[in-house]
């Protein structure tokens, strides 16, 4: 348990021997945080060791935990990822392959997996490609991860990103591209585009930072205003603010500084500390904001509890005119994907109109990205990506038992 830095240290890493490894890291939701649903999952089955490490959600996750448990299948915590686990271990006959291949049959939702047995590592996509996953070479050998970004942090090189429902089977005999299943609707999630990833990975072909500057300006040409000068919050919406900026000629400057050792704060367990992230979070620049007409670029509003004490820091250091301009659409509906952002209730946009939204927050305008105008900056049709947190239409059908997935809380109740 604990913050990266915090866990793995040279002390922790140094005893750590062989030839194939899996890691995980996990940012905590609510109630989440606890030592059981942490990963990598590790059992022994009839085939010998397994480990699997898992991003995503699989919206069929009560249908096929209930099915383990009627089979004697004891779960010991409350996260899918173990449900997987215990699916890929308890598939009867084959190899390793036959196992992933039957478990990607029955799977429904979002998995980004590496998996690891005695002499293999497994790479495996779901379907939908909902998740990045990317592969990189080493000069000894061959690695897996989230994003392209942490490739360069270990010396590897991008090779390319593993495909929807692809298996990447990696042994010392070298690596093996497998087609586990055949792929589906694209539906790559957009929010990585907009805020998840990191700027400097790559996504279907393109380096994240870019994307984001596009994004700026195409929300700049939906929703111009007059003003003297365009910030960002630091550092999401940075590339993005950069691009608005560019596009609406007008001189980029910063309003705040952050503080670079408090951590995401749409992600804090609970709204006291979400409400405190945002204080230790922001300085105010006074000098550049006194009597000055700012447009504020943000990435997104999610309950709109962080972005309320922003405004009020700019109001309250000499800000003229705040014009608040974000670069994605309203986020009116849950995400059964993998982001485990909000529930309906909490979404500011799903109990409020724009307008409403705009007085809440105190500034003086408000202009969201549009989602036609998402998709063709992204360069992919609507159909192609996972916009269901913004137009409420899933990829995947989802019923009520994938939203009380999003409830689980580490306690077996």
């Amino acid at each position: 348990m604990g913050l990266v830095s915090q866990v793995f240290t040279e002390d922790a890493l140094r005893p750590l021997k062989g030839h194939l490894a899996i890691g995980h890291n996990r940012y905590s939701t609510k109630g989440a945080s606890r030592a059981n649903n942490a990963q990598p999952f590790l059992l022994e089955s009839a085939l010998g060791p397994l480990g699997l490490a898992h991003n995503g959600n699989l919206v069929n996750s009560a249908e096929l935990r209930r099915d383990l448990l009627q089979r004697g299948v004891g779960l010991m915590s409350t996260s899918d990822s173990e449900v997987i686990t215990q699916m890929l271990a308890g598939a009867s006959g084959g190899d390793w392959i036959d196992h992933i291949r039957l478990f990607m049959v029955r799977a429904r939702g979002a998995y980004s997996l590496t998996i690891l047995t005695r002499d293999s590592l497994y790479a495996v996509r779901d379907p939908w490609g909902i998740r990045p996953l990317c592969l990189g070479q080493l000069a000894n050998g061959w690695v897996v991860a989230s994003e392209s970004c942490a490739l360069s942090t270990i010396g590897a090189a991008f090779v390319r990103e593993v495909e929807p429902g692809e298996i990447i089977a990696i042994d010392g005999n070298g690596m093996q591209s497998i087609q586990g299943a055949p792929p589906a609707r694209r539906a790559l999630c957009a929010f990585e585009l907009i805020y998840f990833s990191r700027p400097d990975s790559i996504i279907q072909g393109s380096l994240v930072h870019a994307v984001r500057q596009k994004l700026g300006a195409r929300v700049a040409t939906e929703h111009p205003v007059d003003a003297d000068w365009v910030m960002g919050i630091p550092d999401s919406a940075t590339s993005a603010s950069i691009g608005y900026a560019r596009a609406a000629g007008l001189p980029y400057n910063e309003g705040l500084m952050k503080n670079r050792y408090i951590g995401r704060t749409f992600i804090q367990p609970d709204e006291r500390l979400r409400r405190l992230g945002v204080a230790l979070k922001f300085n105010a620049l006074p000098d550049n904001l006194e009597g000055k007409r700012v447009i504020v670029v943000d990435d997104s509003i999610v309950r709109g509890n962080t972005s309320g004490p922003i405004i009020s820091l700019l109001r309250a250091s000499g800000a003229k005119e705040v014009h608040l301009r974000v670069t994605s659409p309203p986020l009116r509906h849950p995400c059964y994907m993998g982001v485990d952002m909000a529930t309906c209730d909490e979404l500011i946009a799903h109990r409020m109109s724009i307008a409403e939204i705009r007085d809440y927050l105190g500034v003086d305008s408000l202009g969201y990205l549009s989602i036609e105008g998402l998709a063709e900056t992204i360069g992919q049709p609507c159909d192609k990506l996972c916009l269901a947190c913004f137009s409420g239409e899933y990829p995947l059908a989802v019923t009520e038992a994938a939203g009380e997935k999003l409830a689980f809380d580490g306690v077996i109740e």
